[in-house]
This record gives structure tokens, C-alpha cells and sequence, in this order.
């Protein structure tokens, strides 16, 4: 195996993004689209993990990310956009982005949700000019693809994430780290 150098590793890093930024909605014909994927995207949520309606109905808000992008080589991005909804309505529109380093290689997609469970939690969140998650994000794991752990739905996290529909080639996804930006599609 040669050398890598290092603007090799950064060409090599940024033709994987942009190969795998191919399908999550960059260039989208805007709005309509988005609210389209978040619409299916919730579909599969509440079909897949029935117990997930249960947060959607204690939540104040829902932040839905339908299609992530995540690659790396070294370096790593991950990219996507979604929508904010509020009493079922679309309020606002969101991108993520993700930078990582360290032993990585690979890429993947999956999709995301943010279950607001508090009314400060969702106005500090779209108050924020760049809000990032961080430690007060609690992951609820679905048990057997059926339901939630009890202690999910009994928590007093004020922000709740659910991951799935993962494909790819690599392990893990989270949200920590993750920036969430307001945009105009």
C-alpha cells in the first residue's frame, strides 16, 4: 500500500461526499419535496416502531431528517435536510451537518427524528442560529423493531432522538455533534 497524503485523504474524503450527497436532496425542487420525504418518513417510523407515536404525542415538536448522508475516510461529513413540524405542520426547515476525524472509512444512510418533549427544549432549539446536539439528546433504542423501552416513554429528557432505516458500510449513527441549521429551501 503507498503513502497517502494528505491532499490525497481530502480529495479522497471529498469525492466520497459528494457521491454520497447524490441522493439527499441537495439541488431539490425545495419545499414540497422535503415535506414529501418527511411525510413518507414518518410513515415508516410510526409503521415500524408503533410506540414512536406515543412520543409524537407527548412532543412539542418534531424535527424529521428523511435521508443523511455520512462518509468518511479519515476525515468525515455528514449532510441532510428536513423539516420542523409543529401540530403537524411544517414551520421550518432545517439542514444538518456532522465533520469527523479518526480511524473511520466507509459510508452510510439513515434517516433521524427529534421528539421535542419540552416547550423550552423546541424554543431554544429554533431560537438558535446553529443549534448542536449534544449530551441532553437521550437515544431511544426500539426493542425487537416493535416497541420502545418503557423507560423512553417515561422519560424527562427534553429531547429524545430516534434512529433507523440504516444502510450502508458503517457502524454507527448518532447525533451527537450534529449541527442543525434554519433553511430556505
Amino acid at each position: 500500500m503507498g503513502n497517502i497524503t494528505r491532499r490525497g485523504l481530502v480529495l479522497g474524503v471529498g469525492a466520497a461526499l459528494a457521491l454520497a450527497a447524490c441522493n439527499n436532496g441537495v439541488g431539490s425542487t425545495g419545499p414540497q419535496r422535503i415535506d414529501a420525504r418527511v411525510d413518507a418518513t414518518l410513515a415508516a417510523l410510526y409503521r415500524q416502531y408503533p410506540g414512536t407515536q406515543q412520543l409524537r404525542d407527548k412532543s412539542t415538536g418534531i424535527l424529521v431528517m428523511p435521508l443523511v448522508t455520512e462518509a468518511g475516510l479519515g476525515l468525515g461529513g455528514a449532510y441532510g435536510r428536513g423539516a420542523l413540524r409543529v401540530n403537524g405542520a411544517t414551520v421550518d426547515y432545517y439542514s444538518t451537518t456532522r465533520a469527523s476525524a479518526g480511524l473511520q472509512i466507509g459510508a452510510q444512510q439513515y434517516a433521524h427524528v427529534l421528539f421535542f418533549m419540552t416547550e423550552s427544549a423546541l424554543t431554544n432549539f429554533r431560537r438558535s442560529p446553529g443549534w448542536t446536539a449534544g449530551a441532553n439528546v437521550e437515544y431511544a433504542i426500539p426493542e425487537g423493531g416493535e416497541t420502545l423501552a418503557a423507560e423512553t416513554l417515561t422519560s424527562t429528557s427534553p429531547v429524545i432522538a430516534v434512529i433507523f432505516g440504516q444502510s450502508g458500510l458503517r457502524a454507527g449513527a448518532t447525533v451527537e455533534g450534529t449541527k442543525y441549521t434554519r433553511i430556505i429551501p
